[in-house]
């Protein structure tokens, strides 16, 4: 993790999760994901979401993007997502590039964290994510570690369920031996051998 606040970099992540959204093919969009009752399209239009939401949390531009509940609808893609989400996932990349993105408090999904925190939120989104999409279509993921080294520390921290709260599921147990990926991805409640299932037609 850093050792202070604005100098974690977005940019390797937010480019691994835009290639992968790249090769999404649109027979997959409603195929199941690892997140509880959300398709394809969904993961897509939630990485949408908390992309604006992250990028305007760290400008501290607070309003409908930082203070909306994740929860309280159901994401989905809009026309023209293709081109919005690699946008958005830019911007929020060059957003938390500003040293002031980290002092001071923000909101993100309605509650108000310090910058710093929020930043580290961001980026955990985006690796989890980011493997969700990947296993769902199929495709190869390999996270940067600087990134990984974040979603650890930050999920590591909220191994009991009272800090866990709704955010996560329970943690899946992985072997301490497993490779670093595999134990985020316990730890943020989804099992790492998860893969969606055979399509009849495949």
């Amino acid at each position: 993790m850093a050792d202070k606040p604005g100098t974690l970099d977005f940019a390797a992540q937010t480019r691994l999760v835009a290639h992968l959204a790249d090769h999404v093919r649109d027979i997959q969009l409603e195929d199941p994901t690892p997140c509880h009752d959300l398709a394809v399209r969904n993961l897509l239009g939630h990485l949408v979401q908390l992309s604006a939401a992250f990028r305007d949390a760290a400008r501290k531009e607070l309003g409908p993007t930082t203070d909306t509940d994740p929860g309280a609808v159901t994401p989905d893609i809009e026309e023209g997502w293709r081109a919005e989400l690699p946008k958005v996932l830019a911007e929020l990349a060059e957003a938390w590039r500003d040293p002031a993105a980290w002092e001071g408090e923000t909101r993100a999904g309605g509650v108000t964290l310090p910058g710093e925190v929020a930043g580290q939120v961001a980026l955990n989104e985006l690796v989890v994510h980011g493997w969700d999409l990947a296993r769902s279509t199929g495709q190869s993921y390999a996270p940067d570690p600087e990134s990984l080294a974040v979603s650890y520390a930050l999920l590591d921290a909220s191994r009991d369920p009272e800090s866990r709260g709704d955010i996560f599921g329970p943690v899946v147990d992985v072997p301490d031996e497993a490779p670093l990926l595999e134990r985020v991805i316990g730890l943020s409640g989804r099992a790492p051998d998860w893969t969606p299932p055979v399509r009849p037609n495949a």
